[in-house]
């Protein structure tokens, strides 16, 4: 099994049709990211599947009006559940450790013919007020998810050479 196809075939989608998302296709997007691993397998996470269209709407309006966040049929709300905890090497770890289920779930979509879009831009505190988020609790990330009405051009990439060294930088 490899996964390289589906990482080389992601791309952030900005025009969703309005199709819904399977069942079945939705909660093994959902499990890719239940797998994920994180600090110390401390799971510090919780992810709101907003699928009502009227709520879709209003996280619409806090993302600043994004019309793509709107279209998709689904949106994924990653959130921390612990704000405080840092790693030995002194970094927060629920912005590390939510980036690897998203990844998951995105590359897990497009496994299932789905496209995804990760969104940082938004209010976080309509966004919070909006699905009851509790005041301790912090909402890191949308993951808009659904079918891609068209398939946007690769974005560039830097050469091999550009990122990786060996042994130095």
């Amino acid at each position: 099994m490899q996964v390289i196809p589906e990482i080389l075939n992601r791309k952030s989608i900005m025009d969703f049709k309005s199709d819904p998302i399977g069942k079945d296709k939705l909660e093994n997007i959902l499990e890719a990211g239940r797998m994920a691993p994180s600090a110390k397998n401390r799971q510090e996470w919780r992810f709101i599947v907003v699928t009502d269209k009227k709520k879709q709407d209003k996280i619409k309006e806090a993302a600043f009006g994004q019309e793509h966040v709107g279209q998709a049929p689904v949106i994924i709300v990653a959130c921390t559940t612990n704000i405080d905890y840092r790693m030995p090497n002194g970094q927060v770890a629920y912005p590390i450790d939510l980036t690897f289920p998203v990844s998951f779930m995105m590359i897990q979509a497009v496994h299932e013919g789905l496209g995804t879009c990760c969104i940082t831009t938004y209010d976080e505190q309509e966004i919070r007020e909006l699905l009851s988020v509790p005041y301790s609790m912090r909402v890191v990330m949308l993951l808009l998810v659904g079918y891609a009405e068209s398939e946007p051009e690769p974005a560039p990439r830097k050469t091999f050479r550009q990122v990786f060294s060996y042994n130095h930088w």
